[in-house]
């Protein structure tokens, strides 16, 4: 069965630095391009972050790029976004997400992606 299981979200104040996981099993990680996308109260889920397969290609959306960064580790089936100088509008939920046949999520339908992880909270507080 196909797993994607975030982690490393929590409460940090303004200016601090976080490093979300998620680890995926039941697909063959190497061949998607995995994502990072984030929702808060009363918005819609928004485009935060993705990798193709091998990181040839990174997309970033204008409001972290900068701050945050993208990898993945295909021999350990994960990605990671090391979030830094996090500002309370950082706040959301955050979810991983893959899907294949295209090297970036930025401008895909949401409702177009495979998989999805169920989230972590990430809370930045001034």
């Amino acid at each position: 069965q196909e797993q994607l299981v975030e982690s490393g979200g929590g409460l940090v104040q303004a200016g601090a630095s976080l490093r979300l996981s998620c680890e995926t099993s039941g697909i063959t990680f190497s061949i998607y391009t995995m994502g990072w996308f984030r929702q808060a109260p009363g918005k819609e889920r928004e485009f935060v972050a993705s990798i193709s397969s091998y990181g040839v290609t990174i997309d970033y959306a204008d409001s972290v790029k900068g701050r945050f960064t993208i990898s993945r580790d295909n021999a350990r089936n994960t990605v990671y976004l090391q979030m830094s100088s996090l500002k309370p509008e950082d706040t959301a939920v955050y979810y991983c997400a893959a899907d294949r046949g295209r090297s970036s999520l930025k401008n895909w339908p949401r409702n177009g992606i495979t998989y999805w992880g169920k989230g972590t909270q990430v809370t930045v507080f001034s």
